[in-house]
Order: C-alpha cells, then sequence, then structure tokens
C-alpha cells in the first residue's frame, strides 16, 4: 500500500535566533521564530510524513503549548515521527522537499540537509532530495520578511495477506 502525503511550513524571520534549516546551523543575521527551532523544512517534512500516514500534523503531536518542545531541536521531532510510522510497518519510497528563501543562499549547505533528513528517517540519500528557490522578490520571502518549505512524500506500507485456506 503506498501513501503520499504533503507538508508546507512558514516561519517569520526573527533577531536573536539561530538560524536552523534542514537540522543544518547557518550563519545568517536572522534566525526563525517558533516554540521549537523553527527548522522550516524539516516542519513541512514532519507534515508530510504524518499527512501520508494518516497522522494529522505537526502541531496535534508537539503543540508549541507544551513546553516540553520549547527549542526542541527538530531533528528530535522528525525521529520521533520516523519512528512511529516505522513501527506500524512503513518503509520511506522518497522525500522531496522545496525550501523558499531570498536569503540566506541555501545552495552550500543542501547535501548536509539531506544527509540529516535520510540519517533521521533510517534511509539513504538517494531517497531524499532537497532544492531551495526564491520567490523572485515577490511576497513576504521576496521582502526577507521570512521562509517557507514544502515537501511531498511517497511511504509504503506492506499488507501481510493471510494464508490461503487448504481443503485437503
Amino acid at each position: 500500500m503506498f501513501r503520499i502525503g504533503q507538508g508546507y511550513d512558514v516561519h517569520q524571520f526573527a533577531r536573536e535566533r539561530r538560524l536552523v534549516v534542514g537540522g543544518v546551523d547557518i550563519p545568517f543575521e536572522y534566525g526563525l521564530l517558533g516554540h521549537s527551532d523553527a527548522d522550516v523544512l524539516l516542519h513541512a517534512i514532519i507534515d508530510a510524513l504524518l499527512g501520508a500516514a494518516g497522522k494529522g500534523d505537526i502541531g496535534h503531536h508537539f503543540p508549541e503549548t507544551d513546553e516540553q518542545f520549547k527549542n526542541v531541536d527538530s531533528r528530535e521531532l522528525l525521529r520521533k515521527v520516523w519512528s512511529m510510522l516505522k513501527k506500524e510497518g512503513y518503509t520511506i519510497g522518497n522525500i522531496d522537499a522545496t525550501i523558499v528563501a531570498e536569503n540566506p543562499k541555501m545552495a552550500p549547505y543542501l547535501e548536509k540537509m539531506i544527509e540529516n533528513i535520510a540519517y533521521d528517517c533510517q534511509t539513504t540519500i538517494q531517497h531524499v532530495n532537497v532544492k531551495a528557490t526564491t520567490s523572485e522578490k515577490m511576497g513576504f520571502i521576496g521582502r526577507k520578511e521570512g521562509m517557507a518549505a514544502m515537501a511531498i512524500c511517497l511511504i509504503e506500507k506492506l499488507e501481510r495477506k493471510p494464508a490461503p485456506i487448504s481443503f485437503t
């Protein structure tokens, strides 16, 4: 059984915050505002995985009203979600994600992001793709007020079929 999920996340920039995208610390004058580390890419991937499995969204599992998730590393959240899905028999077909940001440029960090995601989801880098684009200076992203990410994933669950009945 194949299942497809999609995720989207957006965070505004804030001073005096680390910029963490795909589990990578990126030197930049702003970080992203959020209850956790606000890793926009991992949040989109988490929502895609949860959506594919029919398990709600990131806010349901890790509410911002819960202090245990204050400034939490989003890689930890991704590992928790993948562990939950793996226990139910799911495997990753693929994850494809896009970061939308004017600045900073993401290209130097994409390979490490892919490695982090593959590691946390217990898959190979061949099953993960991350790319980046700009919004061509339009909208809140173009005005450099924040960034967004979107993701889609394919997961598979092998269904066990009952043994055939024998009448001999």
